[in-house]
Order: structure tokens, then sequence, then C-alpha cells
């Protein structure tokens, strides 16, 4: 085995939809002022389905899509940040659903860089162990994770979950990649804080909700993004007119603008569809490659430049051919 392939792609979204219209009912904020600064109309947000059905909602697309049976399947990756539980796994409560007694199955927790990161893992432990078939997942409900009294936040992000079948293949599709964590920004994105209790009748087992530096993060993205983009084209050895797309994943209209500026390439190969899902964190990238490959704008042997960036802070730019 020399390599992985993408065999299909899917995706699913909660059916509510919130707009901009409805969050400034009861929020300071106006259709006008998101918009202008996000790219952002509406977003979908979950009701009932956690992190983990979404997720399998997705899987089982991939499945009418390809064909698969379970038992074939080797590894479950889940990026997300908003698991279902601690334990157990959101990827091992697929993998029950699902009813894939094979395979391995865990999260990956990278945030907003989750998917791509979650890909390479994928791509290394199916070659190391000679696998033939794994599954990787983005998947959030961030909804839960929101203090929606925060105009700063919660006009941003949404819930959805998109899924890859990756198979062993005999052919090179990933062409090169860029993973890098900086840690010591990691303040500057956060949630999920908990804390021991010195009092322990006082743990309340409460979360923090989510929380951004949005200044610090934006000019880091816009610096550290394209750089990575540059990193993981020289390492694929090809220039950065043969990528045919770049997916970035869908933080920001701005961030997407001023990065196609920055590699000096025609907005029309950076699609985006912010507009609609909002930032869906790791399944952003995953739900962006599914409908892309759904509307016919990938095709087969299309060169991707795939770029996740956020908590951690983190960035992962993968190059492959689809």
């Amino acid at each position: 085995m020399k390599d992985v392939e993408f065999i299909a792609t899917s995706f699913a979204v909660p059916e509510r939809v919130v707009t901009n219209d409805q969050l400034a009912s009861f929020m300071d904020t106006s259709d006008e002022w998101i918009s202008k600064r996000t790219g952002i109309k509406r977003r979908h947000i979950s009701e009932k389905e956690n992190t983990s059905s979404l997720a399998f909602r997705a899987v089982k697309q991939l499945q009418e899509k390809s064909n698969f049976t379970p038992d074939e399947i080797d590894l479950i990756i889940v990026a997300t940040m908003s698991p279902d539980n601690m334990t157990p796994s959101t990827a091992a409560m697929v993998q029950e659903m699902l009813g894939a007694k094979n395979a391995v199955a865990f999260d990956l927790s990278a945030a907003c860089s989750g998917f791509s990161y979650a890909l390479s893992v994928a791509r290394s432990i199916l070659l190391s162990n000679h696998w033939q078939k794994a599954i990787v997942i983005g998947a959030e409900v961030l909804s839960k994770l929101i203090d929606w009294r925060d105009r700063s936040t919660a006009v941003l992000f949404g819930d959805g979950a998109g899924a890859v079948l990756l198979s062993a293949s005999e052919e090179k599709h990933v062409l090169g990649q860029d993973l890098k964590t900086f840690g010591e920004l990691g303040n500057k994105l956060t949630a999920g804080y908990t804390k021991p209790m010195k009092n322990l009748l006082e743990n309340n087992r409460q979360m923090s909700a989510f929380e951004m530096d949005g200044r610090e993060v934006y000019r880091f993205v816009t610096h550290q993004v394209p750089d990575s983009i540059l990193r993981a084209v020289q390492q694929a050895n090809i220039s950065l007119n043969a990528i045919d797309h770049f997916l970035l994943h869908q933080a920001n209209e701005r961030i997407i603008k001023q990065v196609a500026k920055k590699l000096d390439q025609p907005l029309s190969k950076f699609p985006m569809n912010i507009a609609e899902y909002g930032n869906t964190a790791a399944a952003s990238e995953a739900i962006l490659l599914a409908e892309c490959v759904a509307n016919n704008v990938i095709k087969k042997g299309d060169v991707i430049a795939m770029s996740g960036f956020g908590g951690g802070l983190t960035i992962a730019t993968l190059i492959f051919k689809f």
C-alpha cells in the first residue's frame, strides 16, 4: 500500500435554521452587522441531535454512496471539540451505532484544525498497519458550548458533521502536509474549562463557555495560514497555480479573502459555504468538501489544498489529489 484515497464524502446538519434576524431578536446585533463582518447569514442549530447522532447520520450517507459493510472498516476517527461525553468517545459511539466491530475508534481534539489533523493521523495508521478502510468525521454541536448572550461568539457558530471514507491505494494521493501547534497562543480561543475544587462538595461539574479574542485570532490566521499552505505546496513539489481548489476552514469570509490575496490566487478557487452554516469548527472542512463534491465543483483528479486553523492554536494544511 502506497497511500490512501478519498472514496466518498458526505455531510449532515440539523434541520433547525437560525438566521441573523432571529439572533437580533434577543441580542444587540443585526443581519447587516453580522454579514459585513463575517459573511454569515444563517446557521444550523441542533435541537435534539448530539454530536454522535450527527456524525452517524453523515456515516450512513457514506455507506449509501459506497456500499461498504461495517465489518470492512478498520478505523473510525471523530474530530470534535464538542463530544457527547468525555468517555465513551464519540467515535466509539459511532462504531457501536454502525456495528463496525472490527474498527479501532477514538476522538481527536484539535478544534477547527481537527478534520485535517484526523485525516493525517488516519492515513498514517492505515499505512503503518496495512489496514484498508477508515472513516474520518468532523462533527460538532457547538451550540451547547456557546453563551448565547455573548454577541462576540454566539453569531459565529453552527452545528453539523461531515465524513469521508478513506481506502488503501497503490497510487500517491497525499502530496504534502504542514501541521503546527502554537500552544503559547492557546488562551486566545478557549472552551470547556474545568477546575478541581478544594472543597469536594462545591464541585458543580460545569464547563466554561466558548471565549475568543477575535482580533488576535484574525491576526494569527491571516499571517500563518498562507505560510502553512506555502510550506505544504513546497513539500508537494508543485506550484500554487497547480492547485484547483483551496478548501479553507469556514471561520470568516474576510479571512478567506485575505488568504487568497496573500497567495495571489483567484477567489474563485476558494469555495465558501459560511453564509449557510457559519463556523462549524472541526466539521467545517468536511462539510465544505462533501458539498463541493456533491455539486460537482470538485472532481476526481483535482488537486486540493485543505487548511484548518483554530483552537490550540493550531494549523493543518494537506495537499491531496482527490
